[in-house]
């Protein structure tokens, strides 16, 4: 996503540059340039600063590579693009207009840029929890998952018709059986694991399936608790 972070640095350039122009040439214009007082460059350099944040904020966002945590954060899309608007009218006005104290300029962008950034820290937090569940669902799934495929490829090698078709079932059930494991199926899941290994040179294949069968339904009944 970093790719996009370049097309928000347009705008915020852009918005930046607006800033100043309508800054310096409505108070040239105004006032005149040589009669501003401090006030007027403390309030210019927070702003800003508050500008600066805007492109820092933006930046930890479009640093962003997962793409799930991508889907998660386009909200901040929206909110960054509309801080930045903000930041611009507010920064522009408070600046350009010399009945408006400086400071009110100053706040405003400050707040936008801290909603911003709690925004960004809310947002990231939710999409780094939802894709810990995600990374640890994948671990837990797993085992049932190349379980089906190693029996699955046991029943395309067999070339007894029987065993073929008792293994394709086992497979089914395998396949459609809960996915999920948890530290309590251990014992089970290396039992069946142990059990799938011995298919592959054994001679007594249709009693080894059954007793897979019956080692899944245990599995399964367990997983229900």
């Amino acid at each position: 996503m970093k790719k996009y972070f370049k097309y928000y640095g347009i705008c915020w350039a852009i918005a930046l540059v607006v800033f100043n122009v309508i800054t310096f040439v409505v108070t040239n214009e105004t006032i005149g340039l040589t009669s501003v007082g401090s006030s007027f460059w403390v309030g210019y350099a927070f702003i800003t600063i508050a500008f600066i944040g805007n492109l820092i904020c933006g930046w930890l966002f479009f640093k962003e590579e997962n793409k799930g945590k991508v889907f998660l954060n386009i909200p901040i899309i929206n909110l960054a693009y509309s801080a930045l608007i903000v930041s611009l009218i507010v920064g522009a006005v408070a600046m350009a207009v010399p009945q408006i104290p400086y400071w009110i300029g100053v706040i405003v962008d400050v707040l936008v840029l801290a909603f911003y950034a709690i925004a960004i820290v809310k947002v990231s937090a939710a999409a780094n929890i939802v894709n810990d569940v995600e990374q640890k669902v994948k671990v837990q799934t797993f085992f049932i998952k190349s379980l089906t495929v190693d029996i699955e490829m046991l029943a395309e090698k067999e070339k007894n018709p029987e065993i073929k078709q008792q293994l394709k079932k086992l497979a089914e059930k395998a396949k459609y059986s809960d996915p999920t494991s948890n530290d309590a199926l251990a014992d089970l899941d290396s039992k069946i694991a142990n059990k799938v290994n011995e298919l592959k040179t054994a001679g007594n294949k249709l009693e080894i399936i059954n007793q897979i069968d019956l080692l899944l339904t245990e599995r399964n009944k367990k997983l229900k608790f």
